[in-house]
This record gives structure tokens, C-alpha cells and sequence, in this order.
């Protein structure tokens, strides 16, 4: 078993504080995903978990055993970087299996293991070649084979497909999902790639600011934004936000029209609908089309709402140009409400 409990884990420097009491169970053979911009702390985090970073206060346990007292070597993890990190003076076969000579095991056992993670990662045709003469996406399939080839309890993971081409993040996204779940490793995942988080998770943990702010499944990070932020910050484009103010009996005026919402006393809500939950409709909110980008499967039409901006993804048959008026109607069962005040989701 490898689950990882982060307990009241908080990270200062000097007086800037980095990470604020941090809580997380990541189960055993669980993908999670730590989503964030950059500065938000989430590779402190990882680092942390690592042990390649001190947690000013809190815990770490990795199986059950803490471990935030231990070197890194001791904790029972492997490590794929940013940046590659490969030895271009080793063949791929001697890159994969550096770990494996530092533990001075067995040639045979290093052997098996090396064409093992070799083959997981379709690279078993390389393995006499220099890395040096490998392309970036075969350099980081090796760092994965390396850090497989250990077969660690729990494997960490700081944005390594940041550096590849589009195409190639596409490949590796597939294959490496598929391969850590063969692996039945433990895998924590670092990255700002909302497309990947959502396609590679089994649960995201979205950070701002130095805390987790919601950490569920990738469907229900996407439909239920526990927070304005994650509402805002996952989608592309992100969730419409407009002010709506009570108009009695469980109702709320939005832009001047009036939607069922939820019975509160608040004096004002933020009213949220995603871009694809939009339709023309006879009755709906008002929008004047400012910007209408053509993208293939459907139309990107940004209009102007009660004066603020307001995104829309219709379908590509219709015929939208700049100046049009068009009614738009929220499909009911995904608005979303919020407390302007704490910016919190209200259930």
C-alpha cells in the first residue's frame, strides 16, 4: 500500500508564506494531479513529499509510515524532472538503469527491469543508442523508464511533458496514464495544463495562493467549481460570471432576466454558466456578438452582457457576425451560484 497523507503541511520563507496548512490523501495506485499557475505552490508541495524541500510545519506519511523526517532515498519514491535529466554520455539501457547500479543490484534483476519499463514505454529499440542522439520526447520516455525501472511506492511527476510539442504531449499523456496504471504506482502529477490535469487524473487538486482550494474528480472539478477561482480558472474558455441581484420568491435578476436560483438572503449572488452551456434561444440574456472566432466543431462567440463580457460556444451552422443581437437562455441544470463575498459555491 502507498497512500500518501499530507498533514497540516504549511511552507514559509522568511516572511513569505508559500503553502498554508496543506491537507491531502492520495489513495493507493491513485493518479492525483496537483493544478495551479505558476507561484501557487504546488511544486513546494511536491517538493516537500519528495523530501527535496522542508516542511515548515505538518507531516508526510507515504504507506502508512512518516517519512518527513527521511532523506529522499529512504522514502520509496522516484522522480521524473521538468527538464529531462538524462546522461547523454550512457546508452539509454545504463541512463535507465543508473538507479538500479547505485543500489548495487544484481546484473540479471537490473536486466529484467531495465527491458521491462524499456517496453513499457516503446522505447526497447533504443536502449544501445546514446541519449545524446535522442529526440526531447525519446529523452523523456527515458527519465520515465528510469524512474519506473526503481519500482517505487510512489512516483512524483513536476510538469514533464511541459517541454514536447503539442503532439507529442498528446502521445505521452495517453501512454503514460495507461502505463502507471499497469505499474500500480502511486502517481502525484505537477502542472499549470488544465487539458492535462483533466485527462489525467483521477482527481485534481486545484491550488491557489498557496491552498488546495477543491480536490475532486476532473468532471466534478469541471461541473461543480467549489470557488469562483476554479471556475475561472478551469474551462477554455473559462466560466461567465454576472451579478445577480434578488427579485423574490427564490428568484434572482440576471442582466434583466429573471432565473429560479436559490432561496437565500444574501443581497446579491454571482450568477455562473459555462460557454457550452449556452443556447439561442426565444427568451434568455441579451447579448450584442462582439468577436466571432470560427474553431472547426463550433463558433467562439464573445459578446458584450450588461455591459461585461460573456462567452458563448454555439454551433458552427449558424451564421454570427459582429453587431448581431442574440437572445442566449443558460441551460437551467448547469448554472452555478456563488457568495460574492467568500467567492465560495453555494450547494
Amino acid at each position: 500500500m502507498a497512500e500518501i497523507r499530507i498533514k497540516n503541511v504549511a511552507k514559509t520563507f522568511g516572511a513569505y508564506q508559500a503553502l498554508h496548512d496543506i491537507n491531502l490523501t492520495i489513495a493507493d495506485q491513485e493518479f492525483m494531479v496537483l493544478l495551479g499557475a505558476s507561484g501557487c505552490g504546488k511544486t513546494t508541495l511536491l517538493r516537500i513529499v519528495a523530501g527535496l524541500a522542508t516542511a515548515s510545519t505538518g507531516e508526510v506519511w507515504i504507506g502508512g509510515r512518516r517519512v518527513d523526517h527521511l532523506p529522499p532515498k529512504d522514502r520509496g519514491i522516484a522522480m521524473v524532472f521538468q527538464n529531462y535529466a538524462v546522461f547523454p554520455h550512457l546508452t539509454v539501457f545504463e541512463n535507465i538503469a543508473f538507479g538500479l547500479r547505485m543500489k548495487k543490484m544484481p546484473n540479471d534483476e537490473v536486466t529484467r527491469r531495465v527491458e521491462r519499463t524499456a517496453t513499457l514505454m516503446h522505447i526497447e529499440q533504443l536502449l544501445k543508442r546514446y541519449s545524446g542522439e535522442l529526440s526531447g520526447g525519446q529523452r523523456q520516455r527515458v527519465a520515465v523508464a528510469r524512474a519506473l525501472a526503481m519500482e517505487p511506492d510512489v512516483i512524483l511527476m513536476d510538469e514533464p511533458l511541459s517541454n514536447l510539442d503539442a503532439l507529442l504531449r498528446l502521445e505521452m499523456r495517453a501512454e503514460l496514464k495507461g502505463v502507471l496504471a499497469d505499474s500500480k504506482t502511486t502517481a502525484i502529477y505537477v502542472t499549470h495544463d488544465q487539458v492535462e490535469a483533466m485527462s489525467l487524473a483521477d482527481r485534481i487538486s486545484v491550488m491557489h495562493q498557496g491552498k488546495i482550494v477543491q480536490a475532486a474528480t476532473p468532471i466534478e472539478v469541471y461541473r461543480s467549481p467549489a470557488a469562483e477561482f476554479v471556475g475561472s480558472f478551469i474551462g477554455n474558455p473559462p466560466m461567465n460570471f454576472i451579478k445577480a441581484t434578488p427579485a423574490g420568491d427564490g428568484k434572482w435578476r440576471v442582466a434583466g432576466e429573471i432565473i429560479d436560483g436559490p432561496r437565500t438572503d444574501r443581497p446579491a449572488l454571482q450568477f455562473a454558466i459555462r460557454p457550452e452551456d449556452i443556447r439561442p434561444a426565444e427568451h434568455g440574456l441579451t447579448a450584442t456578438a462582439k468577436v466571432v472566432e470560427p474553431l472547426g466543431a463550433h463558433l467562439l462567440v464573445t459578446c458584450d452582457v450588461d455591459g461585461r463580457p460573456f462567452r458563448a460556444v454555439l454551433d458552427s451552422d449558424l451564421t454570427v457576425r459582429p453587431g448581431d443581437t442574440l437572445t442566449l437562455a443558460p441551460q437551467a441544470d448547469r448554472i452555478r451560484w456563488f457568495d460574492p463575498e467568500t467567492t465560495l459555491a453555494l450547494a
